[in-house]
């Protein structure tokens, strides 16, 4: 006979009471920061940089499904997307800040195993979970996190910086969260049809990629080694295409995308062709791959050409050419961001 998990009731501890008994568990490393949980704000020094601030909301039926999402995995992404878009600036990621909304079909032990996911993450990365709050929810898990972080002025990159002829370039491989997104609802319809448990076999790769995404602190460290400053910057978030248009308009140029240099992972192609989808489609429009994509001189080639972490896939042109993605015939298709819109209406 086995025995049960334990279930503590979030009621018998109290919002005070849960928030002592996370913050017992958190000790913060970071040097720039004076005060974390226990008074009414949290203290930060910006040590003479400039503050880097973002905030990422997750929403349970919209951002992720707890059918086959773990919460100790949810906590961890939900720090890294965030992060994400800190070393997307060339930032250094130095704070959390984390709001919570729960219902009461979640025990202490289910919230307990949420932080341990986000404590991992923060240990992972150097960063200190500062402050947040706690309250409850009749719809579903809610999860709001601030990320702080800090560099000097002359290092922030933008998203405005591009210039024509800057080569485009783009780290790691794309499409693997999409098509391992594919692979988890596609193992809860048969599960729920017909019980048979989920067949995971040989898709571990895009699956960690969806459920456990790791922030790319290590090509931004890449970069500085090799003395290349990208001239703009973006993390990819809502697929390539969607991102790529965001770099060109927000330099008011164009760019070209080359289909062939799109770098996807053999995982990744063979799931797609399983599921009939086109490889290039889906790295363009899947989004959830956190990858940096950002632009460089063109008089930067050198030091990164031929480097495994990173790939030119295309290049930014006048602004009165359009964005595009070339074919392997050498045709021209206008690039539209069919990628994750969170404002648009879902069924």
């Amino acid at each position: 006979m086995t025995n049960a998990p334990s279930r503590t009731e979030l009621s018998a501890l109290g919002e005070f009471g849960l928030i002592e008994r996370l913050a017992s568990r958190i000790v913060p490393i970071q040097p720039s920061t004076v005060k974390g949980i226990g008074d009414d704000a949290a203290i930060i020094d910006p040590q003479g940089l400039h503050q880097v601030i973002t905030t990422d909301m997750l929403v349970e039926g919209v951002h992720f499904d707890l059918a086959y999402m773990p919460l100790k995995h949810l906590g961890y992404k939900a720090v890294v997307v965030n992060l994400s878009d800190v070393y997307a600036m060339n930032a250094e990621p130095r704070q959390i800040i984390v709001a919570v909304a729960l219902s009461n079909r979640f025990p202490v032990e289910a919230v307990d195993e949420l932080y341990e996911g986000m404590q991992l993450a923060c240990a992972n990365y150097g960063v200190d979970l500062v402050g947040g709050d706690t309250t409850s929810s009749t719809s579903g898990l809610v999860i709001s996190i601030t990320a702080i972080g800090a560099a000097k002025q002359e290092d922030i990159i933008y998203r405005s910086g591009a210039r024509t002829n800057d080569l485009l370039v783009v780290s790691g491989d794309l499409g693997g969260a999409y098509m391992g997104l594919q692979v988890l609802e596609r193992e809860k319809a048969v599960f729920k049809e017909t019980g048979a448990q989920p067949d995971l076999h040989g898709h571990d790769y895009i699956i960690e990629r969806q459920l456990k995404p790791e922030a790319r602190k290590d090509i931004i460290e890449l970069l500085r080694k090799m003395e290349v400053k990208p001239t703009s910057m973006i993390d990819i978030s809502d697929g390539l295409a969607s991102e790529a248009l965001h770099l060109a308009h927000a330099s008011g140029l164009g760019v070209r995308i080359f289909d062939d240099k799109i770098p996807i992972d053999p995982t990744t192609y063979s799931t797609a062709r399983d599921f009939n989808l086109d490889p290039s489609t889906c790295a363009l429009n899947g989004g959830e791959d956190y990858e940096l994509l950002f632009t460089i001189a063109l008089g930067d080639h050198e030091k990164v050409k031929g480097n495994p972490s990173i790939t030119v896939i295309g290049h930014m042109a006048d602004a009165d050419r359009s964005v595009a993605l070339v074919d392997k015939n050498g045709g021209e298709h206008a690039l539209q961001a069919q990628g994750w819109d969170a404002l648009l209406k879902r069924t």
